[in-house]
């Protein structure tokens, strides 16, 4: 139990009603997921813009929550479990926050600007540890929400604490500055992150600056404007390359392995290293520089710390694993916040009951050790962990406290040991503190393919998700279409997180795409957009649900359906309302329902019609003229039959462009996987795929040599040629050769130059400062698929379902 906790949530303004007043409470929750909720949760149902926690109170009360924060108790829970009714849960859990955080007094350091928040945090953390217990944000914790979950997490232990802000309009950082109370700032570097947000670049810098008007100092690269904004009561602790005013004034020096800082302050001189050359890095070094600094560190420690910094790597990534396993990639870091999140996404992405974690020691906790490994046994316990292998001299003196559990002294002795240690069939977290290298892990885990990936950012397809989600009416359901390997995108990873996120059915077209899900667990309905008679004994089978759209497939499966003696098996019926593809015509809606009335074998579960024009308005009076036709036919069906069908007809398009027409339920598609076809709409979406590769081999060519099969590019000057190992039998189109397209290298376009061929592509990369083994991005952000697409005079649907299945998917979450 946590007392603070307690103490906080009788400070906010809420009206109690329930019959246990004084509870026990020992964690915040907001997510209903989580298997880490519990009869001590205190649950905070927060209502946004996509979302309604309070739909899943009855779930989680019978999952024995019994502690919620709410702006209203929803019917049927009233009696049974104890409320905090408050006017809004966000401003509550703020309010909560900032009382708990109220309650301790240690040094904090508060960081926030447009751009390296989260890796200043990490490198400080890595930098001040061994001098204090550290609490920080977990991962990118720095939102409205983020914030005051990450103070939450404050225990006795801790003494120093690093948060991050992140806003994106105006007004918002006053609130986190209440909850952080930073005594510390820092300002990162100011970039164009959110811009739209503010009226120019000085409400911006204000909005932020705001974060820091208790600290005793304020740390950020010499302003003049940043400086007039500061209030008389903070100090200014500034560093710059270029002016001498500043209180630090720093040189540097880079080569091909490491920058040179020389860095002058107090009248003092010292040099340091770090294993960094680009300008982004170097500045958020000095800004850790700057802290240590300003806690009295020596030249000494700060030389030697300072060059042992890395890169951060600040995404989940779910990896395909040998022997049908799937890893979960969260190598670089090993804390308790940051093992809850991992556990979490593990179950959100398992692709197996079996669950297997593979956890270094925890450091930085703030908790005594023999208390930490409880509560990491209980995470462990609460998450249905089927193994645990645990990798360190501390978590291997607790393994006792773990079940079904095999702990080594190191790494290399895990490695050594690997052989005889079995894979196979189940989701391996792989989880360590940096210092234990558990890449070289992951790599022994990970299915080998070559270096090209497409990338999935999942959190993109939720947000995605949720876009969709805000335009329906109140209870309209929601199919998703997963078909063709998910657009391309990957079949069953984005069905697993479909399912989390409890969509209502997910559309496929064909019985082999149904099966494959069924088969790896996937529980929800599943629609067969196109199924073929051969397929129908094994729709059945694997319970999958046939859309019917012809009379001679409907009696074929009522014939089969009889045979096999099926009650009320669902089947949706699909009405032609003028698409002219598939479905039953006007003209035989009579013979349809004369075959299905009295009929027990089958359920009409939903009836629906697909509309030809939805994304061009020019032809709205089409369109209007389908749902016309649909209401009438379906209604026609509804009465005869007596029977109470899911009626549906919108896609994407159409959740947008006719929201009148939304029935029961709708039908996402390609805008989940952030493509749209109206330009303001894709302006809001979030880019989920990144297709990247590498640079292979690097030569340069003299004017009138050529590049690859034709000659079809001759130099006309000495030209840099970058060779990269994607080609046609990928699925890149050959058409976007010669040229005709691009890709990026370093922020930068390198021009696709003579054919492409089967498996590599030429650029030109003349004017770029790059190397092999440089990372190269296809498509995503720049190029998108839409732009793609447009100048192929084709449709993104087609670029992103060509990437061939033999490269690599890898999913991650930010």
């Amino acid at each position: 139990m946590n007392p603070k906790i307690f103490n906080s949530i009788q400070s906010i303004p809420a009206k109690f009603v329930g019959n246990q007043f004084d509870t026990a409470l020992d964690s915040v929750s907001i997510d209903s997921r989580s298997l880490q909720n519990g009869s001590q949760t205190l649950f905070f149902a927060l209502v946004g813009v996509h979302t309604d926690a309070h739909i899943y109170i009855s779930y989680l009360i019978e999952n024995d929550v019994r502690n919620f924060v709410v702006s209203h108790i929803p019917e049927g829970c009233e009696e049974r479990a104890n409320f905090y009714i408050v006017e809004n849960t966000l401003t509550a859990l703020q309010e909560f926050a900032a009382q708990y955080r109220s309650l301790f007094d240690f040094p904090v350091i508060g960081l926030t600007g447009s751009n390296g928040k989260t890796i200043v945090k990490e490198w400080l953390n890595f930098l001040l540890s061994p001098d204090y217990n550290v609490i920080r944000s977990p991962k990118s914790y720095n939102s409205q929400v983020g914030v005051p979950l990450s103070v939450i997490a404050i225990n006795e232990q801790h003494n120093l604490g690093i948060f991050e802000a992140g806003i994106s309009s105006r007004f918002e950082m006053n609130k986190l500055q209440n909850i952080i109370k930073p005594t510390v700032g820092v300002l990162t570097n100011i970039g164009s992150a959110h811009d739209e947000g503010f009226l120019n670049l000085e409400e911006k810098v204000k909005e932020k600056m705001s974060l820091f008007q208790s600290c005793e100092v304020v740390i950020y690269q010499f302003n003049e404007n940043i400086t007039s904004i500061l209030s008389q009561r903070q100090n200014a602790f500034t560093w710059s390359f270029t002016n001498q005013e500043a209180d630090v004034f720093i040189g540097k020096k880079t080569d091909r392995e490491q920058t040179e800082l020389q860095v002058c302050y107090n009248k003092e001189d010292f040099k340091i290293n770090i294993p960094f050359q680009d300008e982004a890095s170097i500045e958020n070094a000095i800004s850790c520089l700057m802290v240590l600094i300003y806690f009295n560190y020596d030249h000494f420690t700060i030389q030697n710390r300072m060059k042992m910094l890395y890169p951060v790597e600040m995404r989940l990534k779910v990896k395909n694993g040998i022997n049908n396993c799937s890893i979960i990639d969260d190598s670089y870091s090993s804390d308790f916040q940051s093992l809850k999140i991992a556990l979490d996404f593990l179950e959100s992405q398992k692709q197996s009951d079996n669950k297997t974690v593979i956890l270094s020691d925890i450091f930085q906790s703030g908790l005594y050790k023999e208390e930490l490994y409880d509560k990491v046994a209980e995470l462990i316990v609460s998450n249905n962990i089927s193994r645990v292998i645990g990798i360190g001299e501390t978590i291997s003196e607790f393994k006792d406290k773990f079940q079904n559990c095999v702990t080594y002294k190191n790494t290399a002795e895990f490695i050594s040991d690997y052989d005889n240690i079995d894979f196979s069939n189940e989701t391996i977290l792989v989880k360590g503190a940096r210092s234990f290298e558990f890449e070289e892990i992951v790599w022994l885990l990970e299915e080998k393919t070559h270096e090209t990936v497409l990338e999935i950012n999942l959190n993109a397809i939720t947000y995605n998700l949720n876009f969709y989600k805000a335009k329906l009416k109140p209870n309209v359901k929601i199919m998703v279409m997963v078909k063709a390997f998910g657009y391309g995108n990957g079949g069953f990873e984005i069905a697993k997180l479909l399912e989390h996120h409890k969509v209502d059915y997910l559309g496929v077209a064909f019985a082999d795409e149904g099966i494959a899900l069924k088969s790896l667990g996937i529980q929800l309905p599943i629609m067969i957009l196109n199924p073929e008679n051969t397929s129908f004994n094994a729709i059945i089978q694997y319970q999958l649900e046939p859309e019917i759209y012809s009379l001679k497939g409907l009696k074929a499966f009522l014939k089969m359906a009889a045979q096999k003696g099926l009650q009320d098996f669902p089947i949706h019926i699909k009405l032609d309302t003028g698409m002219h593809r598939l479905g039953f015509e006007a003209n035989t809606i009579d013979e349809l329902i004369a075959t299905l009335k009295g009929n027990q074998n089958v359920n009409v579960k939903s009836i629906l019609s697909h509309l030809a024009t939805s994304d061009d308005l020019i032809h709205k009076d089409f369109a209007k003229s389908q749902i016309d036709l649909f209401e009438k036919l379906s209604s026609q069906l509804i009465s005869e039959l007596d029977i109470k069908p899911i009626r549906h007809i919108l896609n994407t398009s159409g959740i947008s462009n006719n929201v009148d027409s939304q029935y029961d339920m709708v039908r996402l598609g390609i805008g989940l996987y952030g493509v749209s076809n109206d330009s303001e709409e894709q302006k809001k979406l979030e880019n989920v795929g990144t297709l990247k590769s590498i640079i292979s081999q690097i030569r340069t060519i003299a004017a009138g040599e050529s590049v690859g099969y034709g000659r079809k590019f001759i130099a006309e000057k000495p030209t840099k040629i970058a060779t990269i190992p994607i080609g046609y039998a990928d699925g890149i189109s050959r058409g976007w050769g010669n040229s005709v397209g691009f890709v990026t290298i370093k922020n930068q376009k390198a021009t696709i130059v003579g054919s492409i061929c089967m498996d590599m592509l030429m650029v030109d990369c003349t004017e770029i400062e790059c190397k092999e083994g440089d990372a190269v991005i296809i498509f995503g952000r720049n190029p998108t698929v839409s732009y793609i697409a447009g100048k192929l005079q084709t449709i993104p649907y087609e670029v992103l379902t060509s990437i061939s299945q033999r490269v690599k998917r890898v999913f991650y979450r930010e």
